[in-house]
């Protein structure tokens, strides 16, 4: 009777917890949207090495906001930051790359509904050196930008001085990608020669692979080559030898008209090629029941596509969609610091940009300053505070470090 009983109570039990899902219903106390509005998504790149709880607390300081805007983790690596006003949210997100822990932080602003690529994308200002005197372009210098990142701006103006010895370029960069340290250039009349790039405001990264995820101690991509040197795996398989799912399928109204070689990624770059809307759009443009019809359509696809390919801007424009970068004429625009590592503990100054610095500070201590209150050398001031950014860069904030007189918010 015992037995039965709780046989029956346990069918019971069971039928009353079912798993069924909660449906939130389409109320505004159920909504947080409104306050969203005022905020920031963000997530850690190097969750080892950046603490949520202590970021949420030393960020607000940091950009010398405390008060300001409130943190609130999402997750172990995901956060959001509130803002009290539109205008400090702004400022934020136009200060660039951001890094806590000396490891970056990728930032956006809220939106409703996320797309796939939400958080996988960072801003980012490059430094090309070396560029060739006779292919000092924009559009050589879009190109190189591009086998990093997305080109979004362009800060170059062949018409005005250049008083630097490399150009500058805003990317968004991937940040499953590496960062490239050059490029080997073929030059046109015969030869090669060596572009070098370097990155504002990005402090650690791994030194091995590149990229800003992880240190290089822990970096998955040297563990798998040492472990094939060693023989505890076996070398990865080649790209030659993986069969890839083909994009363009026998059903498919592409099929035979372009091949699987002008659609999926680009090797180079890591982006797609034509965007799915534009191969969707062809699809939609050749179904047609008339032959002859079919037959101009399929023509004048191939043509305009052959056309494009071989552009570059009516690549990027009229396949892949991606917008044509802006055009600026000031060269320092939101320009931050390079940062180099001697060993994985010390930061200093890239050695070009160190070296620029001492002959700035030479210049700056011969000058003198009759004005009432100042003191009478630029170049005691200059060695008084400690650091020639205060010459080089007068009042502009960097996302990256602090001014004297500014409370540190712990590490950053």
């Amino acid at each position: 009777m015992s037995s039965a009983m709780d046989k029956a109570m346990l069918a019971m039990s069971l039928d009353e917890e079912e798993d069924l899902p909660f449906d939130i219903p389409n109320l505004l106390e159920y909504s947080s949207c409104e306050r969203n509005v005022l905020s920031l998504i963000g997530r850690t790149l190097n969750p080892d090495c950046q603490k949520m709880k202590s970021l949420l607390l030393d960020m607000p300081r940091k950009w010398q906001m405390y008060g300001k805007v409130r943190g609130v983790a999402l997750s172990s690596a995901k956060f959001q930051f509130i803002f009290d006003s539109e205008r400090d949210l702004n400022e934020i997100l136009e200060r660039g790359v951001h890094t806590y822990n000396e490891w970056a932080l990728a930032i956006e602003r809220w939106v409703e509904h996320t797309t796939e690529d939400h958080l996988q994308f960072i801003p980012l200002w490059m430094q090309i050196w070396k560029l060739p005197v006779n292919h000092r372009t924009v559009r050589t210098i879009s190109d190189l930008g591009d086998m990093v990142g997305q080109v979004m701006e362009v800060a170059f103006d062949p018409d005005l001085p250049q008083l630097q010895p490399y150009v500058r370029v805003k990317i968004r960069l991937d940040i499953s990608r590496p960062l490239k340290r050059g490029k080997v250039l073929n030059l046109p009349a015969g030869g090669s020669t060596m572009v070098e790039f370097d990155y504002e405001r990005v402090q650690k990264r791994c030194y091995g692979c590149q990229r800003l995820t992880h240190e290089k101690e822990v970096c998955p991509f040297l563990l798998k080559k040492r472990q094939v040197l060693e023989g505890i795996s076996r070398p990865a398989v080649t790209e030659e030898s993986v069969v890839k799912p083909l994009i363009i399928k026998l059903s498919d109204p592409l099929f035979g008209v372009l091949s699987e070689e002008q659609v999926g990624v680009n090797p180079v770059t890591g982006r797609i090629k034509i965007a799915k809307i534009v191969l969707e759009g062809m699809r939609q443009y050749l179904l047609v029941s008339d032959e002859d019809e079919k037959r101009l359509r399929i023509d004048k696809v191939q043509r305009t596509v052959g056309i494009a390919e071989k552009d570059p801007v009516a690549r990027k424009a009229v396949l892949s969609l991606e917008p044509a970068p802006i055009l600026s004429n000031n060269v320092n625009k939101e320009k931050g610091r390079v940062f180099g590592y001697e060993s994985s503990d010390a930061i200093t100054w890239s050695t070009k940009e160190r070296e620029g610095n001492k002959e700035k500070a030479e210049v700056f201590k011969s000058v003198s300053c009759p004005m009432e209150g100042v003191p009478s050398s630029v170049g005691q001031v200059f060695e008084d505070s400690g650091s020639s950014e205060m010459l080089t860069e007068p009042f502009v904030f960097n996302s990256t470090d602090y001014r004297i007189g500014l409370s540190e918010a712990g590490p950053s």
